[in-house]
């Protein structure tokens, strides 16, 4: 039987936002294009399906004051000097180990801040809507709007549009590998069809979209450690972001970028069935592991600002798990419970012992940590839980440095919590345009790449910003596949 072969101007692999933009921008362009998508159509979308689409933007054409300043803050550990002396100059004079570098070129991430308001306009021409919604954080350090419907409506209206212009989406069916002719020049992918059969797909530009690798247990060990098995993805779209457009592209010479060994975490009630059963009242209570010790500072700061980091060390607890215990005084916060999305009741009981009984971590340790906690609490004349108080413990090792009261009120609850992986760190080297950059620093031509398979975070993720790097990115490479 013979390979079955296709021919497309435009090769996209994915069908979440990044690949939706692109493929659309492309279409509009006038270019022939292919779609690839891994997961059944009922399932289509990656990440974008399941999150609210939370943008960090003061309103719908203005980004946050913040936005350039919190990547460069969290560009990386320990970067060079030398690096850093460079890429503040011109990049066309840059050495080819700093072009290759894994660190968000500035001129990178000035590229995404200019596009977002017009990357914006262009989705509202489809008669997406967005504006401020309802968020599930009680406290926020930075602007954020969101788009109506979340990221269900955007994927749902661009896959409709890809439809309308003429494109093709293939469901069920995976990239595989690239190819190259002899120049070099990537010239489309081998893949595996609904059937599980191969085809080969020739293509004039190959955008790769296909997400990160948390849905991967062994790239996730390879790169994350031992602590993978702790870790789970946030929702069912990340099952299907198996690294494949990372790995094939890597095994080309492309440039690796982003930290490889991180993950946006969010801190996820493991009993629940929920899409991002989050649990975000902890900074008023405490983190304990399974032998009742505290392990962290639970409020170094506002919830928005800390809850990548601290999600992450719950991975590297016993087990992987935590508990967040609080008291009955949760009820002097208005809508406590918005921070909270799991469906399933938090464990209580009216005395610590018997709660810990119940959670089946140790009795003693809990109720030695709890009196010591509470011996170490401020005396604190008015509770303002939407502000910054800096009430901390004293003599404490960890601290909590805000919003410490005593835990003596029962009834006491209690949720577990695990480390969830929204998507992972480590991806692609891109150039402004979208095109993946070999170790070199140079174009691999005929490939681009958008989404989470573009390497930008290090550090603590640059909340709300991940939808926007899918639009804007999957913008571009749409734009420079067809120019």
């Amino acid at each position: 039987m013979s390979t079955m072969t296709k021919e497309t101007d435009v090769l996209v692999v994915g069908c979440g936002i990044a690949g939706l933009s692109a493929a659309v921008t492309s279409l509009q362009n006038g270019a022939k294009v292919t779609v690839l998508e891994r997961s059944p159509k009922e399932d289509f979308g990656g990440n974008t399906r399941w999150t609210e689409a939370y943008m960090r933007m003061k309103n719908d054409e203005e980004i946050a004051d913040d936005f350039e300043e919190h990547f460069m803050l969290n560009a990386g550990s320990n970067i060079d000097p030398n690096v850093l002396r460079d890429v503040s100059g011109e990049a066309e004079s840059w050495p080819a180990y700093v072009r290759a570098h894994n660190l968000p070129d500035p001129e990178l991430i000035s590229t995404f801040a200019d596009l977002v308001p017009p990357t914006i306009a262009w989705l509202k021409e489809f008669g997406l809507k967005f504006g401020p919604q309802p968020i599930y954080l009680l406290t926020q350090n930075t602007h954020r709007i969101a788009a109506q419907g979340g990221g269900l409506a955007l994927i749902e209206r661009l896959n409709n549009e890809v439809s309308a212009l003429g494109g093709e989406i293939l469901y069920e069916t995976t990239a595989k590998d690239l190819i190259t002719d002899d120049t070099g020049r990537v010239t489309g992918a081998v893949c595996s069809d609904a059937k599980g059969e191969k085809l080969l797909i020739n293509a004039k530009s190959t955008i790769l979209a296909s997400g990160g690798f948390q849905g991967n247990p062994e790239m996730m060990t390879h790169y994350i450690g031992p602590k993978a098995a702790n870790i789970r993805p946030v929702a069912r779209g990340g099952y299907y972001n198996r690294g494949e457009g990372i790995k094939m592209a890597l095994e080309l010479g492309a440039a690796p970028a982003g930290e490889f060994g991180s993950y946006h975490a969010e801190p996820v009630d493991p009993r629940s069935t929920e899409a991002e059963a989050v649990v975000f009242i902890y900074p008023y209570g405490i983190l304990v592991d399974k032998f009742g010790q505290r392990f962290i500072d639970e409020a170094p700061g506002t919830v928005d600002a800390h809850y990548d980091d601290i999600s992450r060390s719950f991975a590297d607890q016993p087990d992987g798990i935590a508990y967040v215990i609080f008291d009955n005084k949760v009820e002097d916060i208005p809508r406590w419970k918005t921070s909270i999305r799991s469906d399933v009741p938090p464990i209580e009981a009216d005395t610590i012992p018997a709660l810990a009984e119940k959670l089946g971590i140790d009795v003693t340790g809990l109720a030695q940590t709890i009196e010591q906690f509470n011996a170490a609490c401020p005396d604190v004349d008015e509770f303002k839980p939407f502000e910054i108080d800096n009430a901390s413990t004293q003599g404490l090792s960890p601290n909590k440095s805000n919003w410490s009261r005593p835990l003596d009120a029962g009834p006491y609850r209690a949720f577990p919590m695990i480390s969830s992986s929204c998507f992972t760190f480590g991806g692609l080297k891109v150039n402004p345009k979208s095109q993946v950059l070999d170790g070199d620093g140079k174009i691999i031509r005929g490939l681009l790449a958008a989404g989470e398979t573009v390497g930008i975070y290090h550090q603590v993720y640059t909340g709300s910003t991940s939808v926007l790097r899918g639009a804007v990115f999957g913008r571009i490479a749409g734009e420079t596949a067809t120019t």
